[in-house]
């Protein structure tokens, strides 16, 4: 009685897993000692009939409900007994839209996405995504020959990778800035050769390049355009034009001059107060 009662209770936890509409549940173990299971939700990858997408059809899978400590090489090992893995890519959230994509870099990366993420997992073959819908857990995170690091190993970890190789450093800063030059150079030259011109229509596209060169959008450069703007209001602003301007102007003279005066009466009491009777 006891054991048919258990075995209908596995059978009910297995049929009667949660998970969203249209995805799979696959239940992960962050080790063999864990008792308890998170599952990961695993659909194919689609977007809507005309929409552009970085990921390619048929051989993406996405993954929600990825938890912190599973790292892309974890996912990728988790899902290679469904086929060749090609690329793991974690994200905050899943892409709408297809968006150009800079390479990531090794030293210059964002800080790291705390909590949950979801993850594009991409196949050699369609046929990964087909094994990996049907895949059944549990799965093992952490293995002996697999170990992942966690607690004060992880902070010691992440410590040590944060300090960068100057040499390897220095590559990739030259590395970026030579295809930023150019890239700024075939922009140039793209606009240097459609100034003026026509399009199909007619119309002339009009830029910002002219005879007269552009201020630089710089603190100094803003700085010396307000400087000369108020020079030039001064030029024309009438000074001693009004009555109440005359007296403003005899008020400030007359407590200069009490300002000196009294700045005088200081300095002579001091050279007084210093002076010494010296025969020799």
């Amino acid at each position: 009685m006891v054991a048919r009662r258990r075995k209908r209770g596995e059978r009910d936890s297995e049929q009667g897993i949660p998970s969203p509409p249209g995805y799979s549940a696959i239940p992960i173990k962050f080790s063999e000692k864990q008792q308890a299971f998170h599952y990961l939700y695993v659909r194919e990858h689609r977007v809507r009939e005309g929409t552009k997408s970085s990921w390619p059809q048929k051989r993406t899978l996405f993954v929600l409900n990825v938890p912190p400590y599973c790292t892309e090489e974890c996912l990728s090992r988790l899902f290679s007994p469904c086929g060749p893995v090609q690329s793991v890519q974690l994200q905050e959230k899943p892409e709408l839209a297809d968006s150009p994509k800079e390479p990531k870099s090794k030293f210059f990366h964002p800080t790291p996405i705390p909590g949950f993420q979801v993850a594009y997992v991409v196949f050699q073959k369609p046929g990964g995504v087909s094994a990996a819908l049907v895949l059944k857990g549990p799965l093992l995170v952490s293995t002996e020959s697999h170990p992942v690091k966690s607690g004060i190993h992880k902070w010691i970890s992440n410590y040590t990778d944060s300090v960068p190789d100057p040499e390897a450093l220095r590559v990739e800063v030259d590395t970026f800035m030579e295809a930023y030059d150019k890239r700024v150079a075939e922009e140039e030259a793209k606009a240097k050769e459609e100034d003026g011109v026509p399009d199909e229509e007619g119309w002339v596209k009009v830029t910002r390049r002219g005879r007269r060169p552009v201020l630089p959008r710089t603190e100094a450069a803003s700085l010396r355009v307000l400087e000369r703007e108020r020079r030039k209001r001064a030029r024309k602003e009438l000074l001693n034009f009004y009555a109440w301007q005359h007296r403003e102007t005899k008020m400030e003279h007359l407590a200069q001059l009490r300002k000196k005066f009294e700045e005088d009466k200081q300095r002579i009491e001091l050279m007084r107060a210093q002076r010494k009777f010296r025969p020799y």
